[in-house]
């Protein structure tokens, strides 16, 4: 490899070789890595554009201005800046200030003679480095100015972070919690519209509390595209910033509002009867419950426009608009320009599939309306500003329910509360990445390499942040995504924690063997996000499942951040489930997640029947071994569990007599969970009421009904219902709920 293009793939943070969880190394190829500094912005196609974008990236790296950022810990306040300041720098003194968030000021001033000196190899000027004492400074977000004389050199976000995550009380004093997960679509109800609801959600917090559960968790709530509900991932989402607003409960938004007209309108015996065939569906129907709740949504917003926002008031005026219309007003402007952008990404998307549904996604909109500050942009917002404020509309009463549902979670005393989900990253034609453009590398997709699961590795699809990008922005869109998620939520879950220090790139056009790694800065994103979660008092879960980089796990666990454990994957070297004391205490531990079988599918081979059916064996070989391990894998649960005293009446361990998956099993098998150290354990909901078939099925879109299965309870049955309160119990008598306080 040429090593000059080796350098530069470096120095923008790309690997050149990696060890995959097979124990391969893999060598990164010259075709890979110029595709993948060309999805950076990075020319490298040439001698001279190598020698070029090296030396851009090099001043950027020291260049006389500040960096945009700078993240020091609080237990080692010293902040190093790197500084060049020309061949011929004048014997003035650099003054430097800082002001912190809460307006206090901090000056001091450095003789050029006394900076640490490094003359260049190569005849460029000088560098300098100053170093400040921040001894005392508080955790935050501080701006530092540095003056060279008279002369301003700039100034950079100096952000103060704590070692530590969060931790809630209930954990703190020793204590280990249990909770549930569901997938929040899923939630069926007597009174929802054909798919679970925020209202729904608060109810299966109620019942959760009533079995002793103090964590209830969701899938992403995340905003995703209005115009084609069929696009139901939650882990491709249009931003991670909003809500997906097909949550709401369109009822309770007429009633608030004193909405008579709409009421009529849902009142009618037909849309009555269209209700109850949505809620009886075993599916949802994404397009039909869409087209239900939009058609009163929009009634309910007209109202709310003449009753509340009187429209014929000068342009901004408020004068006239009633105090709910003025809270939507303030609303709207404490969102600033990231909501905004949210409401105009929507409209847009709507007007333009409008006129062809082959347009979905800003890269395939008409050039003029590609980047959000462009002329025709700015007077679509003038003219369709109307149809900018219903998407608002929508995301302001999303924000309000979901607030709702985490009140309703204090007001139980849940020890830990409501758990939030936040994905890698959004789809390459959404919204985030139409407002913040630079900072994606939309050629390129997120995945992960190969592994035993997945020999040809993954692509998500999704695109990657520019690491240097994300550097120059302050890490702004980093410290938004945590605020946004971590609002209404007491635990967030990180998807795919190890973005925080690298990521698998899958450049365009080649299959996802062919991707390298790209490092993050894991420190400072580490850093600030220990502060946000301080601040939020959230407790943060990792999921680091797959190819974990080396010495990420123990760097978590120092920082408070819980690992993601599995009992499918948690085996010792013989391939025996790990016993309770094994698992980690810093950890939350599950038997299984939304991609994987539930727990009475895997018992059965019900994920194994699907794969054969689908083609998913690449011989018979394999499949036949598969359901050969699938069968020792049940003799082994059983085994574990006989080990720990916890097999259920008439089952006898014997792997000859394998019994049928019973509520008692399942609990036996939670329960076993239950007995580790780790500060958390949740159950899904699938499981605890015996469902067969898993959420998602990794590698399949049409081929398989992902993320559209309905839960065989309804869930104002929940609190009575007697698997989940065998479930409850068996988990309370390991895990005693305690109250929780500040």
């Amino acid at each position: 490899m040429d090593e000059d293009l080796a350098q530069l793939a470096q120095l923008c943070g790309i690997g050149l070789s990696y060890r995959d969880a097979l124990g391969d190394e893999r060598q990164a190829q010259v075709p890979q890595l110029v595709a993948v500094l060309d999805a950076m912005g990075v020319a490298a196609g040439t001698p001279a554009a190598i020698a070029a974008s090296t030396a851009a990236v090099r001043r950027g790296d020291g260049a006389a201005t500040l960096p945009a950022v700078r993240v020091v810990y609080d237990d080692a306040p010293r902040c190093h800046l790197r500084l060049d300041l020309g061949a011929a720098a004048p014997p003035a003194a650099l003054r430097w200030q800082i002001e912190t968030e809460t307006g206090e000021r901090r000056e001091g001033q450095h003789a050029l003679a006394a900076l640490e000196r490094r003359d260049a190899d190569d005849g460029e000027a000088p560098s300098y480095g100053l170093t400040l004492e921040l001894d005392g400074l508080p955790c935050g977000y501080h701006r530092l100015v540095l003056w060279h004389g008279e002369a301003l050199l700039g100034s950079t976000l100096l952000v103060v972070a704590p070692r530590r995550c969060y931790l809630p009380q209930a954990v703190r004093d020793g204590g280990r919690l249990w909770g549930l997960t569901a997938q929040l679509y899923a939630l069926r109800s007597a009174r929802n519209w054909g798919i679970g609801d925020f209202t729904d959600l608060c109810g299966l917090v109620e019942a959760a509390a009533a079995h002793g559960a103090g964590v209830v968790g969701v899938n992403p709530l995340h905003a995703l595209f209005p115009h084609n509900p069929r696009h139901a991932s939650p882990y491709s989402p249009s931003s991670r910033l909003f809500f997906n607003t097909l949550y709401l409960d369109v009822e309770r938004i007429v009633e608030a509002q004193g909405d008579a007209a709409t009421r009529a309108r849902i009142a009618a015996p037909a849309f009555r009867e269209q209700l109850r065939a949505l809620r009886a569906a075993p599916m949802i129907d994404y397009a039909a419950v869409a087209q239900a709740k939009r058609a009163m949504l929009e009634s309910a917003w007209a109202h709310f426009r003449r009753t509340h926002l009187a429209p014929d008031a000068p342009a901004g005026g408020t004068t006239r608009a009633t105090a709910l219309g003025q809270a939507f007003r303030d609303w709207c402007a404490g969102g600033g320009t990231a909501l905004h952008r949210q409401g105009l990404f929507e409209a847009l998307q709507e007007h333009f599939f409008a006129q062809d549904t082959a347009i979905w996604g800003w890269p395939v909109w008409p050039e003029a309306y590609r980047h959000p500050e462009a002329p025709a942009v700015e007077r679509f917002a003038r003219d369709h500003a109307e149809r900018v404020e219903f998407y608002l509309y929508l995301q302001w009463h999303a924000d309000e329910q979901l607030g709702a549902v985490g009140r309703r979670c204090l007001e139980l005393g849940l020890g830990g509360g409501l758990y939030a989900d936040l994905a890698v990253s959004v789809d390459r034609g959404g919204a985030e990445t139409w407002a913040n453009q630079s900072l994606y590398a939309v050629k390129a997709s997120v995945g992960a390499p190969p592994d035993p699961f997945n020999l040809l590795g993954q692509d998500w699809g999704l695109p990657p942040w520019i690491p240097l990008r994300l550097q120059q922005h302050a890490y702004a869109p980093w410290i938004a995504a945590l605020r946004a998620n971590m609002r209404h939520a007491a635990v967030l879950r990180i998807d795919h924690v190890m973005a925080l220090m690298r990521l698998y790139w899958v450049p365009p056009g080649v299959s996802a063997v062919q991707g390298v790694y790209v490092a993050y800065p894991f420190e400072d994103l580490l850093g600030i996000l220990a502060l946000e979660s301080q601040r939020n008092r959230c407790l943060v879960i990792g999921e680091d499942l797959g190819t974990v980089p080396p010495g990420m796990r123990e760097r978590l666990a120092a920082a408070e951040v819980l690992s993601y454990r599995l009992m499918y994957f948690e085996r010792d070297a013989a391939g025996d489930f790990q016993p309770p004391a094994a698992y980690p205490r810093r950890a939350i531990a599950a038997i299984s997640t939304h991609d994987l079988p539930t727990l009475a599918g895997w018992w059965i081979g019900r994920d194994l029947q699907v794969r054969e059916a689908l083609g998913h064996f690449p011989s018979a070989e394999v499949r036949e071994r598969q359901w050969v391990e699938r069968a020792h894998d049940r003799a082994r649960l059983l085994a574990a569990l006989a080990r720990e005293g916890l097999l259920p009446a008439g089952v006898d361990g014997d792997p000859q007599h394998t019994p049928s998956m019973t509520p008692a099993l399942c609990a036996a098998a939670h329960r076993l969970l239950a007995r580790s150290p780790a500060l958390v354990v949740v159950a899904q909901l699938e499981d605890a009421l015996g469902v067969v078939e898993q959420a998602n099925l990794p590698g399949t879109t049409d081929e398989h009904p992902n993320w559209c299965r309905k839960l065989p309870e309804d869930s104002a049955a929940l609190a009575d219902e007697p698997r989940l309160a065998a479930l409850g119990q068996a988990l309370a008598a390991e895990r005693p709920r305690r109250d929780r306080t500040a």
